[in-house]
């Protein structure tokens, strides 16, 4: 935490509108709407978009692909956190949520590898791309302008929303996919129900445009503009130059936030079905119910650090994580009933760490790089363990031949998150414009 900043104080509002939580959630809906979806048709993309071959290629190509966008998103953080930071975080993410909803638009539209060949593949990496520059610039700035919009004592809880928003949208992904997997059928889904899901973020994305639009900026962020030095600032600059501890630490504590969200979310509806060779509409019901109970337990996690603290809760959801992945994928084996409550703990763990985080990253900038800080730093997080969790999942079961592969990978990436969570300075309660 540092004193830096040269913003007057500012009024601690007592509540805070609903519309500038949907406002927060929304961007996040569709931003996870489409990085889900894509996930959970990645055996069907891989046939469309790929040459011919070995299936197991195929799908790592796919899954590649779909780590692209993950590779993308410190570059967009750092674009619309510049943008964010010195002119107002209302209008940055008004572009995100267009850019997000019109290259979602665009697979849905796409022609496939059997009729244009190799340019296809290139369209899919290029609406891919612009998917990851907009989601790089989304989750920064709608928790900088949710955190910034609530009262001190709840900004755990309001801003827990904002996450919230990111697991309802894969909620719905799920939701959308199992629903017409069971009224279109595995052969019209094959052929042309797969673009459905994509093409439905349209709509949605014009929606949130319409609730972030008429918003009034934050008054933190008003105050730090009547500073001429925060003015002149290059917010970029200014994060490397003297917020790097704070943003480092941003990159670590978001490492196992990641893959645990793309392991639980993503990953494991894959392994279900090509590893332990369950059916597709189990799969799809086992993420859907997890999901389900993630979204409803994420504000009472954000409540939770309100109370006790950033800190516990960002260490217990890291220590469960440490002691709950082996026995997860031991009984995912057994199937049923079983399976699906081992999904819904491992869930739960990354429920916890996606309740606590964005209050805690909001509380560790000034308000002048507060969007670009938590841009970038939970973007690298991102790129590093996020993006790349469900191919190097495939990638080590291939390799191994051990289904338990996968829980490992969550290990290696708690006990980097657990290093910066045990050093973790708590900051619940305190003022941002004096951060």
């Amino acid at each position: 935490m540092s004193s830096s900043s040269t913003a007057p104080a500012v009024h601690d509002p007592t509540t805070i509108s609903p519309r500038v939580i949907a406002a927060g959630a929304v961007g996040s809906i569709v931003e996870y709407f489409d990085f889900a979806v894509y996930g959970y048709v990645a055996t069907i993309l891989a046939v469309k978009f790929f040459a011919e071959g070995d299936p197991v290629t195929a799908l790592l190509s796919t899954l590649a692909t779909f780590a692209v966008a993950f590779v993308l998103r410190p570059v967009g953080a750092l674009l619309f956190g510049h943008f964010g930071d010195k002119f107002g975080r209302k209008n940055a993410l008004a572009l995100t949520i267009i850019l997000m909803a019109a290259a979602s638009g665009l697979i849905g539209i796409l022609p496939t590898y059997g009729a244009i060949g190799v340019g296809a593949t290139l369209l899919l990496v290029l609406a891919r791309s612009l998917q990851g520059l907009a989601a790089g610039g989304e989750l920064g700035g709608a928790a900088s302008f949710v955190a910034e919009k609530s009262p001190r004592a709840k900004r755990g809880l309001f801003t827990s929303t904002t996450q919230m928003g990111a697991l309802a949208g894969s909620l719905i992904a799920s939701v959308t996919v199992t629903v017409l997997n069971l009224t279109l059928g595995s052969d019209v889904m094959n052929d042309w129900g797969w673009r459905l899901p994509f093409l439905i973020a349209i709509p949605i994305g014009l929606f949130g445009l319409w609730v972030r639009n008429g918003l009034e900026e934050t008054e933190e962020f008003k105050a730090a503009r009547k500073s001429v030095a925060t003015v002149k600032q290059t917010p970029v600059k200014t994060m490397f130059m003297r917020h790097p501890g704070a943003l480092l630490r941003v990159v670590a504590l978001s490492i196992l936030l990641f893959s645990a969200y793309y392991v639980a979310y993503v990953y494991v509806n894959i392994h279900m079905q090509t590893v332990l060779g369950f059916d597709a509409n189990f799969s799809y019901l086992s993420t859907t119910l997890t999901l389900l109970v993630s979204v409803i337990a994420m504000p009472f996690f954000g409540a939770l650090s309100d109370r006790v603290g950033r800190k516990p809760v960002f260490l217990g959801a890291t220590i469960a994580a440490l002691v709950l992945a082996v026995p997860a994928f031991l009984l995912f084996e057994q199937g049923g009933v079983v399976a699906i409550l081992a999904h819904i703990l491992l869930g739960l763990v990354d429920s916890a760490l996606m309740g606590v985080a964005l209050s805690t990253y909001a509380e560790m900038f000034p308000t002048e790089i507060r969007y670009t800080g938590i841009a970038f730093g939970f973007s690298v997080g991102a790129a590093l363990a996020g993006g790349t969790a469900p191919y190097i999942c495939t990638w080590l079961i291939g390799l191994t031949g051990n289904p338990l592969a996968p829980a490992f990978f969550v290990i290696v990436t708690a006990l980097i998150t657990l290093i910066p969570a045990l050093r973790l300075k708590e900051t619940k309660g305190i003022e941002l414009s004096q951060v």
